[in-house]
């Protein structure tokens, strides 16, 4: 069984509950976990600076923290992801599509690290990138994936 819940823990971003639900369970699916246990909340721009300064000692907001609870291969696939609703808004007015589409692809960046996908390394980047692309095309949004 897959349990995702999302925690609207700001107010600048009206969400859509249903299609970040969808975005993630898609995700997860797609990669063949078939138990999984996640919660997103999203944040806004102080509270996701806060926690990148203290998680990753980064200065700044950021788009998505994954913080994953299960190890490689468990039965079941459990972790929190923090996502900034500012930084979404922020990227979205920039890029010029709807906020929505860019939280449902920091949901779909965040699933697919939690599956182990990583984009650190030129070659894994390239990879995930592909992956989301992938993903967002499955859900007929937009390829909004690393513009």
């Amino acid at each position: 069984m897959i349990s995702i819940s999302v925690k609207n823990q700001q107010e600048l971003v009206e969400l859509d509950f249903a299609s970040l639900k969808l975005a993630a369970k898609t995700v997860l699916e797609g990669e063949g976990v078939a138990s999984a246990k996640i919660t997103f909340a999203f944040f806004d721009d102080a509270t996701i600076h806060a926690m990148n300064k203290r998680h990753l000692n980064h200065d700044e907001p950021t788009d998505v923290l994954t913080f994953p609870y299960s190890i490689r291969g468990a039965a079941k696939l459990e972790g929190d992801v923090a996502i900034g609703a500012g930084v979404g808004k922020a990227a979205a007015e920039e890029r010029g599509h709807p906020v929505n589409h860019e939280l449902c692809l920091y949901v779909i960046h965040a699933c697919l690290h939690l599956c182990g996908y990583n984009d650190k390394k030129e070659n894994d980047s390239a990879e995930m990138r592909s992956k989301e692309r992938f993903y967002l095309a499955k859900l007929d949004l937009p390829d909004i994936a690393g513009e």
